[in-house]
């Protein structure tokens, strides 16, 4: 076992044998740890690619997984931008051609799932059947041009002699060949286009598929870009354009005349089996699933399409399957990422079905002889999948058909292609951020009910955002190091650790040596613990004098702060994955962003503070320097008894002005919800002050406060009573928990 003394703010302070030294050294007793050595905190290991293991470990009972399920579900959800979900508009659904043959005729399509914004396909329908049909929506992964797909003669040739495919024409376009096979087992099929392949040209493939290297044009407070830290900051991604994109298909698949809405299946393979199993996972009209030659514990998906910030943090591929379940699902392996998914994942995701007594319901084909396939033998299973689950009693063979070519299928004309333009990528984003903020920002300023709504809505998304899990109070201790008396107050350095997240922070607590009143601040700063020290190693005087008032302060070394600096330097661009393509997903995708882990640290420390054996009366942030004091404000907004008060200095800091995607300040959804004035707003009714912050800023904040019946406690941002002053004058106010 771990020896550590845990510090308490009773009294046993002043029975500890300390050493008397001048005030003048009190920075150099804040050390901890010895020179050159860094704390032993398991953040500071490489970061998490999309190429790790990924396991899954099904609960130990159905009520476990049930809360874990809405987890990952509302994860997914923020990640993709989609919490809320955006207003569905006008899908201005257009047929513009159509193709009739003998048993099955195929149109061409387009809807518009934000306004201005074409999805484009292919409808594939029975002839001569009487519906209403299943639907089943046919997103596709990185095939050369999508469904415009033509393999040439040479892979035609070994895909017949492996006995991967049986017809020419299938090996061709086997995308094709599975949409009209679908329509003669008697199923509508919409087939659609992943963006920048195909018809669906708005934006390009090179962005979508293939960005690489950020965009100082793109990187802008106002119309930017996706991948710039903006869009990161307000949870905007490709990939989450594509999973709206699938949703709102099934909004054209649902409202067809001659679709049963009850029988409706999604299939893709790769990327399309991306798309697949997200959109499962959390659109629940879905009644079968097949995402083919995907869902593994290892490779994750490589494309920035397939990628985006917060998704992955601490669950994979195998876990988003099995948040389908107990839903008919069937799964595909082959002689690629996925060969080991028949030992590794798939046992995990059958007993989890088995959980659901649903253990019939899922089933994997694994055929690794072949390589990265839909291929025959693979259609064929998602065939027998969906004739059990919608009682076709339709044949799995395919017949020959008519491949149809590009020109055949395509929703414009030469006059009417659009392509990409840069202003139409920031539009888009300007529509998105649009919509957004039209949701929120009335729930952020409405009255008691619609800011119970923002709240709760806010709430759910920062436990993605900040990734805090409150711990249990045996997994927070404070290791001391070192307690020297200094003239006027004791001080004590050491090691706080929580055993949650398997932190470990330097920190340190000026105690007043006869007077304590009760009353405790939490001082940050960008130095961290030295914070509290001026250029002298001396107490700041704002700190000296909250300590011979009586208050005591705790400071403390946020992760990559003060003794996580090696050469002393501060942090400027965060840690990165080996990926060289420059967009943020690829790390944030896996890994908490430093300014959550900063957050998590200031909630650590509150939460030892408040669990000491003899509490204190009250527990205060202050925090004037502008990006602690927004740390702080998110802090606040996701643990609401953490702190009974708070300074906050802001300056009109914004994370949705953050302007790299490698800033220790980059937040992502941190701008998302009404960035720091709607963290603010959270706060009420905590006793706080506020400064720096403008009367439009301020005015989600007062009317949050006097909402809550407490408009007196949120003071005047113009009001000359310095910091430490207020907290001296206002904690006579402070309600004790």
């Amino acid at each position: 076992m771990r020896r550590t003394h845990v510090f308490s703010m009773a009294g046993t302070f002043l029975v500890l044998a300390c050493s008397v030294v001048s005030l003048a050294n009190a920075q150099d007793a804040a050390d901890v740890l010895p020179p050159g050595q860094i704390p032993d905190d398991a953040r500071l290991a490489p970061p998490k690619d999309l190429d790790g293991y990924f396991p899954f470990s099904p609960p130990a009972s159905l009520a476990e997984w049930n809360v874990r399920a809405e987890e990952v579900r509302t994860q997914l959800k923020v990640a993709l931008g989609l919490w809320p979900l955006p207003p569905r508009t006008p899908l201005n659904y257009t047929v513009v051609g159509r193709h009739e043959f003998e048993d099955y005729a195929v149109s061409n399509v387009r809807l518009e799932s934000v306004p201005g914004l074409f999805v484009t396909g292919n409808l594939y329908e029975p002839v001569g059947k009487e519906g209403p049909f299943p639907g089943v929506l046919c997103p596709h992964g990185h095939w050369a041009n999508g469904r415009y797909y033509v393999a040439d003669q040479k892979a035609v040739k070994e895909q017949l002699e492996s006995g991967a495919e049986a017809d020419a024409i299938a090996a061709e376009n086997p995308i094709q060949a599975r949409s009209v096979h679908l329509a003669r087992m008697g199923c509508v099929v919409l087939q659609i286009d992943m963006l920048g392949y195909a018809d669906s040209q708005q934006l390009s493939y090179e962005l979508v598929h293939r960005f690489a290297k950020q965009r100082a044009e793109m990187n802008t407070n106002d119309r930017w870009g996706f991948f710039s830290p903006q869009a990161e900051s307000h949870l905007q991604s490709v990939m989450g354009l594509q999973i709206w994109n699938c949703i709102r298909s099934l909004d054209v698949l649902e409202g067809l005349s001659n679709v049963d809405k009850s029988r409706l299946a999604v299939t893709g393979a790769s990327g399309g089996a991306t798309q697949t199993m997200l959109v499962s996972a959390i659109d629940p009209r879905l009644a079968a699933s097949f995402p083919a030659v995907m869902v593994s514990t290892a490779m994750q998906g490589g494309c920035t399409c397939e990628n985006c910030s917060l998704l992955r943090v601490g669950t994979g591929n195998v876990e988003f399957a099995a948040l389908f379940a107990p839903k008919p699902q069937g799964l595909t392996s082959a002689n690629d990422w996925t060969v080991e998914f028949e030992k590794k994942g798939y046992p995990d995701l059958k007993r989890l079905y088995g959980l659901l007594d649903a253990e019939d319901q899922v089933k994997l084909t694994a055929r690794t002889e072949f390589g990265h396939n839909y291929n025959r033998v693979s259609r064929k299973a998602m065939y027998e999948l969906l004739n059990n689950a919608f009682d076709l009693n339709a044949s799995t063979e395919e017949r020959p058909f008519n491949r149809l070519g590009s020109e055949e299928l395509s929703v414009w004309t030469d006059e009417n292609l659009p392509s990409y333009k840069p202003d139409f990528e920031r539009d888009l984003l300007e529509t998105l951020t649009k919509e957004s903020d039209e949701q929120i920002q009335p729930l952020l300023l409405g009255d008691s009910d619609a800011f119970d709504k923002y709240r709760q809505l806010v709430n759910q998304a920062l436990d993605v955002v900040v990734g805090w899990k409150n711990p249990a109070t045996d997994q927070v201790d404070f290791k001391v190091v070192n307690k020297q008396q200094q003239e006027d107050f004791l001080l004590i350095a050491g090691l706080l650790r929580n055993d949650q997240n398997k932190s470990e922070l330097p920190a340190l607590f000026l105690y007043p040596n006869e007077n304590w009143n009760g009353h405790t601040v939490l001082w940050l700063s960008q130095d961290g613990k030295s914070g509290v020290f001026d250029a002298g190693g001396r107490l700041k005087s704002e700190v000296a004098k909250l300590v011979s008032s009586g208050i005591s302060v705790a400071a403390i070394d946020l992760v990559y702060q003060g003794e996580f600096l090696s050469d002393g330097q501060p942090l400027s661009q965060t840690p990165k994955v080996k990926n060289e393509r420059e967009a943020a997903a690829y790390t944030l995708g896996y890994n908490h962003s430093v300014a959550a882990e900063r957050i998590q640290d200031i909630l650590s420390m509150a939460a030892f503070m408040r669990s000491h054996d003899r509490q204190p009366k009250s527990i205060g942030l202050v925090a004037l320097d502008p990006t602690m004091a927004a740390l702080g404000s998110v802090a606040i907004a996701t643990q609401s008894n953490a702190f009974d008060f708070g300074v906050l200095k802001t300056n009109g800091f914004r994370f949705g002005h953050v302007n790299s995607i490698r800033s220790p300040d980059l937040l992502p959804g941190g701008a998302k919800y009404g960035d720091v004035p709607g963290f603010l707003a959270m706060a009420a009714p905590t006793l706080l002050r506020v400064i720096g912050e403008d009367d439009a800023s301020e005015k989600p904040v007062q009317l949050a406060y006097k909402r809550a019946g407490k408009p007196e406690m949120l003071s005047d941002q113009q009001s000359d009573v310095s910091p430490v002053d207020w907290i001296m004058n206002q904690l006579s106010a402070v309600v004790t928990q």
